[in-house]
């Protein structure tokens, strides 16, 4: 008997295994196809000899596919694998699977930073001006993570009380953004709507530097975390009994959540659908194994944010739309989709 079930448990792993390299394999193959769409489509072969020089590629084929379409398929890839992550870990150690950045008011908050930099002109004293939005987009969005998780500290650090404290925050810089929408100027008002739709027609070399930096220092920590917060899908109790800090994974996880979030609004704006979608997606496919969970996630998100990228390139044709708007329109019926379908089950 216990060796059947040793045998069922090895094999579920191994589908678990294949399951993920499939995805890294979609991820790869949608960065592919992304980087053939737009204004000048480029056929496969073309496109792959751009990215690894083999045989005689046209000086336009390189230039398009380097400096233009590159770092735009790298940012889709690198956000939507950071806001699914973070909202994999969010969704456990909040206890909550409506749970993501965007629910603590990073949002609102990192909007409020924008709109500072773009209506008022306010930012960090002697930094470019080109990246004056994005710094104040980061440092709002972690500076509300931050007092959440003091909020959350002075009251106890349960799940209940983060979730009430980031819907009051939310709520109070959606406020404050209003007045300053209300303030702005014709010029201004435009670019902050534009903004908050989430766009990646501002990704540059610089902005995939930073955020793969982020996220190759955050998601080794997450996966070094996969067996704490798997035991807290059995209950904060169930994990105590294990010898889990509840209150210190927590804090830590907050932390990873807060820079990664933080990172990828600052970099393209506000993006739905991701981090809340990405995680549910992962564990239907994956189950709560935190150990391939956390990793099925990340490139979940990552797939969902490349056809979301190569979508607002083709459903009108000569136009870029807004990235965030099109997670939200094509996102949402797909998840309840996915709902349905399991229920049915």
């Amino acid at each position: 008997m216990q060796t059947a079930s040793l045998h069922r448990y090895h094999a579920l792993n191994r589908r678990r295994v294949l399951l993920v390299a499939a995805m890294l394999a979609v991820a790869l193959l949608a960065v592919v196809a992304d980087l053939m769409t737009g204004p000048a489509g480029l056929p496969l072969a073309e496109t792959l000899g751009a990215l690894t020089g083999w045989g005689e590629v046209a000086r336009s084929a390189d230039v398009i596919v380097w400096q233009v379409r590159l770092p735009v398929a790298l940012m889709a890839l690198l956000v939507g694998a950071a806001l699914a992550l973070a909202g994999a870990e969010m969704q456990t150690v909040l206890e909550n699977p409506l749970a993501e950045p965007f629910t603590l008011g990073v949002s609102a908050s990192a909007a409020l930073g924008a709109a500072t930099a773009i209506v008022l002109g306010l930012s960090l004293p002697g930094l470019p001006a080109v990246w004056s939005v994005s710094a104040n987009a980061f440092l709002f969005a972690l500076g509300a993570l931050a007092l959440l998780q003091l909020m959350g500290r002075l009251r106890g650090g349960g799940p209940e009380v983060l979730i009430l404290c980031g819907i009051a925050l939310n709520f109070t810089a959606g406020a404050f953004l209003s007045l300053l929408q209300f303030v702005a100027s014709a010029d201004a008002l435009q670019q902050l709507v534009f903004w908050t739709m989430g766009s990646l027609a501002a990704a540059s070399w610089p902005g995939v530097t930073v955020l793969a930096v982020v996220l190759a220092v955050t998601a080794p920590f997450s996966l070094k975390a996969a067996w704490q917060l798997t035991a807290l899908r059995l209950g904060e109790e169930q994990a105590r009994s294990f010898g889990v800090d509840v209150v210190r994974l927590r804090r830590w996880s907050l932390l990873r959540v807060s820079l990664l979030a933080a990172s990828a609004v600052s970099m393209v704006g506000v993006i739905g659908f991701v981090g809340l979608a990405g995680p549910h997606i992962a564990r239907m496919l994956l189950g709560e194994d935190h150990r391939f969970f956390l990793p099925g996630s990340l490139l979940t998100g990552a797939v969902v944010m490349s056809l979301a990228s190569l979508v607002s390139k083709t459903v009108v044709p000569g136009v870029l739309l807004p990235v965030g708007l099109v997670t939200s329109l094509i996102g949402l019926p797909i998840f309840f989709s996915l709902i349905l379908r399991r229920r049915g089950r």
